[in-house]
């Protein structure tokens, strides 16, 4: 896996509140490795933590981050995708705690020249504990701002 690894937003398109990820900790042409520590408020919040199912946006995030770091070794620029769906998405608990350290591990299992993968995901906290386990899918279009209208505001694309 890589050691010289950019800022999280040098590979994946999410900007502000929905740059859910930390940080890419390692990454190759079959797997990607990333980190968020679970904030104490924001996007997503409740009192009782993060709900878990938010776990599937840390997986498919990953993912993400996975695809801009495989773009950027190839000199191409970081594209936008789309998570399609999970399979059997399994939690150990109903939130995840503030303050706890997420790895979120993500495998590609299969890559198709039409843009649909799926990817084998976990979450663990804090290195050890197994917390959500899913299969997901994505899309990745040669161009995906074709599957984005327009803002009325700008006339431009834009993904937040």
């Amino acid at each position: 896996m890589s050691s010289e690894l950019l800022p999280i937003e040098n590979y994946v398109p999410h900007r502000s509140a929905m740059l859910l990820l930390d940080r890419l900790l390692a990454a190759d042409e079959e797997s990607a490795i990333a980190e968020v520590t679970v904030p104490r408020d924001g996007l997503f919040m409740h009192d009782a933590g993060m709900p878990s199912w938010v776990g599937i946006e840390y997986m498919a995030q990953t993912v993400a981050a996975w695809a801009g770091w495989r773009a950027l070794q190839t000199g191409r620029a970081v594209q936008i995708g789309f998570l399609l769906g999970s399979r059997r998405y399994e939690t150990a608990q109903p939130f995840f705690a503030p303050g706890t350290r997420l790895t979120i591990s993500v495998r590609c299992e299969l890559l198709g020249d039409n843009g649909l993968s799926m990817f084998d995901c976990r979450i663990e906290a804090d290195g050890a504990k197994e917390l959500a386990t899913a299969r997901i899918s994505v899309f990745e279009p040669v161009d995906g701002n074709a599957y984005i209208p327009p803002s009325p505001a700008t006339g431009q694309c834009s993904v937040p």
